[in-house]
């Protein structure tokens, strides 16, 4: 058991064996001032304690946030409840939540400023049948992200829905224990991100009309860095095509449309048991952080990467990237399923060479390597190879993520799983 796990189960349980008895529902109603009345519950909640919301729009002109430990947010279906931020005019997410042990369940988020729902710094957070979505469609102009768990812990994502985010519509960030599981992304600039995260189930899922499916990075200068143990499996990214509509500068700006699943600069990624299909650029995109970096501490390349058991239907037809039509016909009309940069050889900032050990393995061929070689050289330097597969290197899977007993199965409301 783990040190974090420990202490979240240890006090968890005194918080909850101190309150549990003195639990109360507080009720919520839409209309006049509604949002006002739903901050005001947020602030007197007890630990233990349920907010629960009535049907019908909850307007809110500012953010809202949750700071008490162990409290739920619960509607009464994502299709009843919604909070809409249309005239937001403050706050830099529709909700955040700063405490620990937060359930928020059968609500939907419409249009916020910024972010959808965020977590920052918080252990055991459960977002379950909770949509957040742009209602006007892909836009430059919409939040960045829908469901927004970062620097967290023992983090349950179940039965989401997210749409019109302009950087990636479910996106975990320097966490660990994650569980992403029966959700939906569509129409955001990449559906489901996992970013410089330790520990990280992400299975049956639906990642479709996106500009990217399902992206597994690790990026430097963030205090949590060195990404690692991610398994993708099960999920279904199919025809991710929607134009890349990110901010300029964002990095995933350069995520290519019609990309399925993009490892870059992770280490021990499984991507297995995954239907991939209709993504018009490539399947599976294994890459390096192309960008210049000042971090010592960082490596660009993904290493201990498995891809391998994953149905792989049509894929590569119409690729986007720079160069790409012409890499296409030149490997007989389309990219193969699985494309490599095949940069194996990077600088620290101190001029360093480096030494890893990739361990790349993927059997579900056929692979093109570009054989960049350097970390940061241009695609026009690619000397493409095909190869039936790639690597003969298996690492170990990682085990599955387990969350603190009784989180995944925290009282539901009466209501059972979809």
């Amino acid at each position: 058991m783990s040190r974090n796990l420990l202490r979240y189960l240890v006090v968890s349980a005194a918080i909850l064996a101190t309150c549990s008895a003195h639990a109360r529902v507080l009720h919520v109603h839409a209309g006049a001032d509604a949002a006002e009345r739903l901050q005001t519950a947020l602030i007197e909640a007890r630990p233990g304690d349920t907010v629960q919301l009535g049907a019908g729009r909850f307007d809110a002109p500012d953010s809202l946030s949750l700071d008490v430990a162990h409290v739920t947010l619960r509607g009464l279906a994502r299709d009843k409840t919604i909070l809409a931020f249309d005239k937001q005019s403050a706050g830099a997410d529709g909700l955040l939540i700063t405490a620990d042990g937060a359930l928020i369940e059968d609500l939907s988020v419409e249009n916020p400023k910024g972010n959808g729902i965020k977590s920052k710094g918080v252990d055991g957070v459960t977002f379950r049948r909770v949509r957040v979505e742009w209602t006007g469609g892909p836009k430059e102009s919409n939040g960045a992200y829908g469901v927004y768990p970062v620097s967290s812990s023992h983090v349950l994502i179940d039965h989401v829905l997210v749409r019109g985010a302009s950087d990636a519509g479910i996106y975990v960030g320097q966490s660990r224990e994650i569980v992403l599981r029966d959700s939906e992304a569509a129409y955001n600039v990449a559906g489901i991100e996992i970013e410089n995260c330790y520990h990280a189930d992400v299975r049956d899922n639906l990642s479709t009309h996106n500009a990217g499916g399902i992206l597994v990075f690790d990026l430097p200068g963030l205090p949590q860095m060195g990404g690692h143990d991610v398994r993708v499996f099960r999920n279904r990214v199919i025809a991710n095509d929607t134009p890349n509509f990110a901010p300029k500068g964002n990095i995933v700006a350069k995520v290519p449309t019609g990309t399925g699943v993009m490892v870059m600069a992770n280490r021990n990624v499984h991507v297995f048991d995954n239907t991939i299909d209709a993504n018009g650029s490539v399947a599976v995109l294994l890459v390096a952080y192309v960008n210049a970096f000042t971090d010592p501490a960082y490596d660009p390349l993904p290493r201990d990467v498995s891809i391998h058991g994953n149905t792989i239907g049509k894929n590569g037809y119409d690729p986007t990237f720079e160069g790409g039509h012409a890499l296409a016909q030149a490997l007989g009309g389309a990219i193969p399923p699985v494309m490599w940069d095949g940069v194996v050889r990077f600088r620290t900032p101190s001029g360093s060479p480096s030494n890893d050990v990739m361990n790349l393995n993927v059997r579900d061929g056929p692979v093109v390597n570009l054989h960049l070689g350097d970390q940061g050289m241009p695609l026009d330097k690619a000397n493409p190879t095909v190869t039936a597969t790639l690597g003969a290197a298996v690492s170990t899977e990682p085990a599955p993520v387990m969350l603190p007993e009784g989180q995944a199965d925290r009282e539901d409301g009466g209501k059972g799983r979809p």
